[in-house]
C-alpha cells in the first residue's frame, strides 16, 4: 500500500483530485453517469463482473463515440483466493470473404473508414462470457442503467462534447449515423438532453434475447443489410460463427510486482518489453521527470512498439515467440543498446486514437475487473447499422496489406488491437487494475503509472495526474509542458524531436485505477481529469 502523499508529487505537480476509497466495491470510469451505473449494481448486490458490464453498457449510451455493442472488448479477471489471473478477448474477425489481394487492388492500405474498415463486433459475445463464467447476475439486470439513460435521456458532459463535435462531420457522410447521432444536423451541446431511442431497443433486444440477439437475430440482418447495401462483405455466418476466447494472458515481474496483460492480438506486449528493459536500471533512485528518467522510458518504449510492429497478431494464424521476446536475455540486449545521453530513432508507431473507454471494478468479496471496450476511432467506421443505433468499430484499418507480415489481412482473422487492460498481482494477490485509453497512448500509460506507483511511492491519483510523454514517430514525442522545460530542452540535446504540448489533452490518454490493499481489503480509486471520469466507492 502507498503512503500517503509521493515523496517527490508535490515538487513537481499538484494531484488534481483526491483518492476514493471503499471497502465494499469501487467503480472507476471516464464517465460519471456510467460510474454510477456500475456502483447501483454492486450496492443491488452484483459483483464486480456485473459492476463492469453495467458501467460498459452505460458507457455506450453517455460516451456513443467510443465503445459500444459495435464494438470489441477485452477484460482481465481476479477472483477471491485464486491465484490465476483469467484473460478475455472479444474482439472480432474479418469477414470470411476479406481478401488480401482484392483490398491491396481496392484500396493499396487498409481504410479506416466506411465498411471496409469493420470487423465482426466482439463485445456483446464478450459481456455474455464474463456474466456466464464470473457474474451473477443476467445481462437484463446489468443492461437497465444503460436503457434508462437511452430512452429517458442524459445530460451530455463537457469532453464527451468536444469529441462528439469533431465527429460530426464523420457522421454526416452516413445517412444513418447522422439520423442516430446528430440532433438538427448537429452535435449536442454540453449539458443538452439526448436520448438514443434506437440504441435503447437493441440494448433491449439483446437483454432479452442474450447474445444471440446480436449475432442470429434482427440486429444480426440489420448489420449485414448495411454491409452489403455499403459493398462490404460480412455474411449472417460470419456473424453466426463469433465467439469470444479465453487465454493465457502474458506477464513480467517488475520490482516484485507482476503485471498482466492479454497476449497478441492486443499491444500489452509494448509495456511488457519495455518494464522488462526497465527493470534492470535504478529508475526510483532517479529524480522524477528527469532527462535521465524520462529519455529510459521513452527508449524502453520505443523497444516495445518495435517488437510489437513486427510481432503483435493473431497466434491462431501465426506462432509468435512470445517467451523469447519476453525473456531476461532479450532483455538484457536491449537495454545494451540504448545510449544513455542520445535518442534512437526506432518508433514504429501510428498517431493516437483517443476514442475509447476504460474502466475498473473491484468488491469487497475480493473480485476485480479490468475491462476496455472501444470502437476504435470516434464512432468507429462512421457506418451505423440501419435503424438499430449500433455504430460499428473500424477495427479491421490495422491489418497489414504486406503480404508477409504476420499482421496481413486474412479472412476469419483478428487484427492488431489496440485496447488493453491491465492488471497487478504482489504475492500472488490482485494488487491493483488498472488501464490508460489512447490507442497507442495506452502501453505508454501502462509503463508510466506503473512505474510512479512502484519506484515513485505515488497513490494512484498522483500516478495518473502525472504529466506524460507519448513517443510518436523516429525521434518524435509529445511532452506535456508540465513535465518542465529544463527536461524539455535537456530531451531535445539528447536528440529527441520534442513537442511540448499543453497539460491534460486526452492525446495522452485517460486513465482509471483501482488499487487493492491485500491486508485491509480497502479500495482506493482513481479516475483522471483527462477526460470527464469519476471514481466512486462506498
Amino acid at each position: 500500500m502507498y503512503q500517503g502523499l509521493s515523496r517527490i508529487a508535490g515538487e513537481r505537480f499538484a494531484s488534481r483530485r483526491s483518492v476514493v476509497h471503499g471497502r465494499r466495491g469501487a467503480v472507476a470510469t471516464s464517465q460519471p453517469l456510467a460510474a454510477q451505473a456500475g456502483l447501483r449494481i454492486l450496492m443491488a448486490g452484483g459483483n464486480a463482473f456485473d459492476a463492469a458490464i453495467a458501467t460498459a453498457a452505460a458507457l455506450n449510451v453517455v460516451e456513443p463515440m467510443s465503445t459500444g455493442i459495435g464494438g470489441d472488448a477485452f477484460a482481465l479477471c481476479c477472483r477471491p483466493g485464486d491465484p490465476t489471473v483469467y484473460a478475455l478477448n472479444a474482439s472480432g474477425r474479418a469477414a470470411m470473404a476479406a481478401q488480401l489481394d482484392d483490398y491491396r487492388a481496392r484500396f493499396g492500405k487498409m481504410p479506416m473508414l466506411g465498411i471496409h474498415s469493420v470487423s465482426i463486433p466482439g463485445a456483446v459475445d464478450g459481456w455474455a462470457s464474463l456474466l456466464a463464467r464470473f457474474g451473477t447476475m443476467t445481462l437484463r439486470d446489468v443492461l437497465r442503467p444503460a436503457i434508462e439513460y437511452a430512452e429517458e435521456g442524459y445530460p451530455v458532459s463537457e469532453l464527451i462534447a468536444r469529441n462528439w463535435a469533431s465527429s460530426a462531420a464523420k457522421l454526416r457522410r452516413h445517412a444513418d449515423s447522422a439520423r442516430h447521432y446528430l440532433f438538427d444536423g448537429e452535435a449536442p451541446r454540453v449539458g443538452q438532453i439526448v436520448r438514443l431511442p434506437a440504441l435503447g431497443r437493441s440494448l433491449r433486444q439483446i437483454a432479452e434475447g442474450g447474445r444471440d440477439a446480436f449475432y442470429h437475430g434482427e440486429i444480426a440482418e440489420k448489420i449485414v443489410a448495411t454491409s452489403q447495401a455499403e459493398g462490404g462483405c460480412i455474411t449472417l455466418d460470419d456473424l453466426r460463427r463469433h465467439v469470444s476466447t479465453w487465454d493465457e494472458p502474458i506477464h513480467v515481474n517488475y520490482r516484485g510486482y507482476e503485471l498482466y496483460e492479454c497476449p497478441p492480438n492486443g499491444q500489452g506486449l509494448v509495456a511488457l518489453v519495455a518494464l522488462n528493459v526497465l527493470s534492470g536500471h535504478p529508475i526510483g533512485a532517479m529524480a522524477w521527470s528527469s532527462t535521465e528518467h524520462q529519455h529510459l522510458l521513452i527508449e524502453a518504449i520505443k523497444i516495445g512498439f518495435a517488437e510489437a510492429s513486427e510481432y503483435v497478431a493473431d497466434p491462431a494464424f501465426v506462432d509468435l515467440p512470445l517467451a523469447e521476446i519476453l525473456s531476461a536475455e532479450r532483455a538484457a540486449h536491449h537495454r545494451a543498446s540504448i545510449d544513455p545521453v542520445r535518442a534512437s530513432t526506432a518508433a514504429r508507431i501510428m498517431p493516437p486514437a483517443a476514442d475509447t473507454v476504460y474502466l475498473t471494478t473491484a468488491d469487497g468479496q475480493g473480485n476485480a475487473c479490468s475491462f476496455i471496450n472501444s470502437l476504435f476511432h470516434g464512432f468507429g467506421s462512421g457506418v451505423t447499422a440501419g435503424d438499430t443505433g449500433i455504430c460499428l468499430q473500424n477495427r479491421a484499418g490495422l491489418f497489414s496489406l504486406d503480404p508477409n507480415h504476420r499482421n496481413r489481412l486474412e479472412g476469419g482473422k483478428r487484427p492488431y488491437q489496440t485496447i488493453i487492460p491491465a492488471m497487478v498481482t504482489r504475492d500472488g494477490k490482485p494488487w491493483l487494475s488498472y488501464g490508460v485509453m489512447g490507442g497507442f497512448m495506452q502501453p505508454q500509460g501502462h509503463v508510466q503509472v506503473l512505474s510512479n506507483l512502484v519506484d515513485f511511492d505515488m497513490n494512484p491519483q498522483e500516478a495518473l495526474d502525472a504529466p506524460r510523454f507519448r513517443v510518436m514517430h523516429g525521434t518524435k514525442v509529445g511532452v506535456e509542458r508540465s513535465m518542465g522545460m529544463p527536461t524539455i530542452e535537456t530531451l531535445r540535446r539528447f536528440g529527441h524531436d520534442v513537442i511540448d504540448e499543453p497539460p491534460l489533452t486526452m492525446a495522452y490518454g485517460g486513465g482509471q485505477a483501482i488499487l487493492i490493499d491485500p491486508d485491509t481489503g480497502v479500495l482506493s480509486a482513481a479516475s483522471e481529469p483527462r477526460k470527464d471520469g469519476l471514481a466512486v466507492a462506498y
